[in-house]
């Protein structure tokens, strides 16, 4: 096992205006579970595939353990990659799948058979070991892709979206295996997703990417309860964080902006839809008497026990978490919303989009 460490990484391929990753600092601990997320076209799988050797760096360095490995070949690197297609040889069993690396290396075939069944047995499949990837289903060949990275025993596992061909429901129990195993075996591990829940639910830290920069790298809890800036803020979290631009108090809620920001200086007012809650519009219970922030109901996402109200309102669309989804509000209802009374506000700079201490 080792711990890898991006130095001040650049990614640049010819005849492109800009470097695809730029100025990337990273450093994942050994054993540790990180997980790499963001948009599509942001650099998190051309960074797994420069740690891989399959993508040279235009400057900086990688280094794995103690050695420096930039430049040097994939094989020289003791990595082992799961690709999100599998890449399993039709003609060959599953344990000649699994063992085919071994072979090539030459390593001798009673190792070869032991390593492959104690994976087996690790993955549940050892009465799979003589069927084909035909006779497989999606997970059962995801699990084998796997099996063949954990019979060659790397210092680091990467994976590059490995779940994402699995339906929705195999997705949630293949990434449980995952999370578990990689426990179990205490390697290092990089896992490239654009599934922000898949990134939260499995990594011990992740590392969120936007145009091929790097922008917060923490535990999935602080990502989601101090995001650093605007971006991660509506990246994280499911439905995104609601963005209210203004240079004033917004109508109907009783915040007090950050000192300093008003009609000179514009911010951005961050709640999560589950710090907000729907009131009639025209409630005069409210001491301001406004009903909150007026808008109306475009959505209702009904999710059995709960619901998500979509709105559109004057500051843009905003979701709100409804509750039971019995007393939701219908489509084309006025309401209002506000902050729950425990609700955690955040506040960010207009222009930099950079989280404001308070």
């Amino acid at each position: 096992m080792a711990d890898v460490r991006f130095e001040d990484v650049e990614i640049k391929y010819p005849g492109a205006e800009r470097p695809s990753v730029q100025h990337f600092d990273l450093h994942i601990g050994d054993g540790e579970f990180l997980v790499l997320v963001g948009p599509s076209g942001c650099g998190k799988s051309t960074t797994l595939r420069a740690l891989a050797g399959l993508e040279p760096t235009s400057a900086g360095r990688i280094c794995i353990g103690d050695r420096d490995v930039t430049g040097t070949e994939p094989k020289e690197r003791d990595i082992a990659m799961v690709f999100q297609d599998y890449a399993l040889y039709p003609h060959m069993s599953v344990a000649e799948n699994m063992g085919f690396a071994l072979k090539v290396a030459k390593r001798p075939k009673a190792e070869i058979e032991q390593r492959v069944q104690r994976a087996a047995e690790i993955l549940g499949l050892t009465e799979f070991l003589g069927r084909k990837p035909k006779d497989l289903s999606g997970g059962q060949r995801q699990r084998v892709a796997m099996g063949r990275a954990i019979v060659r025993e790397p210092q680091v596992f990467l994976m590059d979206e490995p779940l994402s061909n699995l339906d929705a429901k195999l997705r949630v129990q293949t990434r449980a295996q995952i999370v578990k195993l990689q426990s179990d075996l205490g390697v290092t591990t990089v896992y490239v997703t654009h599934d922000q829940v898949e990134a939260m639910t499995m990594g011990d830290r992740v590392a969120v990417l936007n145009g091929g920069v790097l922008q917060q790298v923490d535990t999935p809890k602080n990502l989601y309860e101090r995001p650093t800036n605007a971006f991660v803020a509506g990246f994280i979290g499911s439905p995104a964080m609601n963005l209210l631009r203004t240079r004033g108090p917004l109508p109907g809620l009783d915040l007090r902006l950050p000192e300093g920001y008003g009609k000179e200086r514009e911010v951005i007012v961050g709640l999560r839809p589950e710090a907000v809650e729907i009131v009639d519009a025209t409630s005069t219970e409210r001491s301001d008497s406004t009903g909150g922030l007026a808008g109306t109901v475009t959505m209702v996402e009904e999710l059995g026990a709960d619901s998500y109200i979509y709105l559109d309102s004057d500051y843009g669309q905003i979701v709100a978490r409804g509750g039971d989804s019995r007393t939701a509000p219908s489509v084309g209802a006025q309401v209002g919303i506000r902050p729950r009374p425990d609700a955690l506000v955040h506040y960010f700079d207009g222009e930099t989009e950079r989280r404001i201490e308070s």
